[in-house]
């Protein structure tokens, strides 16, 4: 037999007209109707509050301009100043935390929205948050995590030729193996002269730097893993928390939805064009050095392909930051070499203007974000969060814009009038998502 409270709740869904048996897709709608009508139930309830001040209406007020007590910090019961007190405390001490690694939470929202749809079609096979979340990572960051092992590799080949060369600079006034060999009693005075070398002391410090650099990375790199792993498997429920909180027919909780969506929207158009570009780079660059002299070839196709893709995130700018400077670069090759090879570099520049800039950008990642924001403010968002707030701007530039716009959509015209703040917009209805509501996901 089930407790009380859970067959209050199986009477309450069939009272809602909630059908409780059928497939699994219509057994969970069936969950959310129930959930949905006992929180109108519970917000019923709360409507009438009894206080110190009378009796007062804790929902919309029949008229704009009536005042409504609060109980809380300066005019409330005393006794409960120092919980508020540090409900504050702790709210800024959270607060200064995250601001010192406010790129690294940036990252993870990002890489959140953009994985989320990728989960949710995981979720159709398995019922399992964890499992999900978890081929979910694996499934977005093996590619990423070869890409960085692919660029620590190069990087570490060219890093490998200077510190051959610099550390056979600084230690041959110093050996001479054949006599090392004869006379081991020089190893001795050759160690403490190689310690007072200078060159190779920079060496040294180099070599600290560089391992506390990859380290620091790594650190943030788990951090940002954690951060995604639980919004991905913890997601559902805090949703769900903060609807039962709210209720799903308040401002509140339009003005969330409709954020969240939009999140989800562009970052997840975005990671689409990355993709798409970047196999299409990958493709490109190296056919262009298959069929072009070796005049005018590419230096480590491979690689530019990748930072081609990755400089599209931006709008509009896409992968011009990598393929025109490429093109300027064959082109003084050409001029050096021969004239008649210009129309290689020509060629190159118009196939990837064309297939990596020009197509992606006007028609697969509109299609993808819906156009639900305009790609002016995009490009504002972008380029002044990254020359504001740094490297870490270019993702949380558009997070700001996002929040603004959806305010402006559903706050800011119902504050200006003095009216109550309602769930539907009222200005720039053809801007940004549309919240969800009555649970609609």
């Amino acid at each position: 037999m089930k407790p009380p409270k859970e067959r209050w709740k199986s009477s309450r869904a069939i009272e809602c007209g909630c059908v409780r048996y059928g497939p699994l897709d219509l057994r969970l709608k069936t969950q959310v109707c129930a959930r949905n009508c006992i929180n109108r139930d519970r917000h019923s309830s709360r409507s009438q509050t009894t206080t110190r001040y009378g009796t007062i209406n804790n929902g919309t007020s029949s008229s704009p301009t009536e005042a409504i007590p609060v109980n809380g910090f300066l005019n409330g019961d005393p006794s409960l100043r120092p919980w508020w007190a540090l409900v504050i405390v702790l709210a800024l001490t959270l607060i200064v935390i995250a601001h010192a690694f406010v790129g690294t939470i940036v990252f993870g929202i990002f890489f959140y929205y953009a994985m989320r749809p990728i989960n949710r079609r995981i979720r159709r096979f398995t019922n399992a948050r964890r499992l999900a979340a978890i081929i979910t990572l694996i499934l977005v960051f093996i590619p990423i995590l070869s890409f960085l092992t692919y660029t620590f590799l190069i990087g570490l080949e060219g890093l490998n030729m200077i510190l051959t060369d610099q550390v056979r600079q600084a230690i041959n006034p110093y050996i001479d193996v054949s006599r090392l060999v004869e006379d081991p009693q020089k190893v001795l005075s050759l160690t403490d002269q190689l310690r007072r070398s200078r060159p190779l002391q920079g060496i040294i410090s180099t070599s600290i730097e560089v391992v506390l650099t990859i380290s620091n990375a790594l650190i943030h790199l788990s951090m940002i893993l954690a951060i995604v792993y639980y919004l991905l498997r913890d997601g559902a429920r805090i949703k769900a928390w903060f609807r039962e909180e709210v209720g799903t027919d308040s401002a509140a909780y339009a003005y969330a939805s409709a954020v969240d969506r939009d999140l989800e929207s562009v970052y997840f158009a975005n990671v689409i064009a990355i993709v798409l570009i970047t196999f299409g780079s990958i493709v490109w660059y190296n056919l262009y050095n298959a069929i072009a002299p070796a005049g005018v070839t590419i230096p480590v196709p491979t690689l530019l392909a990748l930072l081609t893709g990755i400089a599209s995130i931006i709008p509009i700018v896409v992968g011009k930051l990598v393929y025109v400077p490429i093109a300027a670069y064959l082109l003084i090759l050409a001029g050096q070499t021969n004239e008649a090879l210009l129309v290689y570099p020509a060629l190159f520049v118009a196939v990837a203007f064309l297939f990596l800039d020009f197509i992606p950008q006007t028609f697969i990642q509109p299609y993808i974000a819906g156009r639900k924001i305009h790609v002016g403010l995009m490009i504002f968002a972008y380029v002044f969060g990254g020359l504001f707030f740094g490297w870490y701007g270019l993702f949380l530039g558009p997070i700001i814009l996002v929040f603004s716009l959806q305010a402006i959509r559903l706050v800011v015209t119902d504050l200006l009038r003095g009216g109550p703040v309602t769930p539907r917009p009222t200005a720039a209805r053809d801007l940004g998502s549309d919240p969800a509501l009555d649970g609609d996901e």
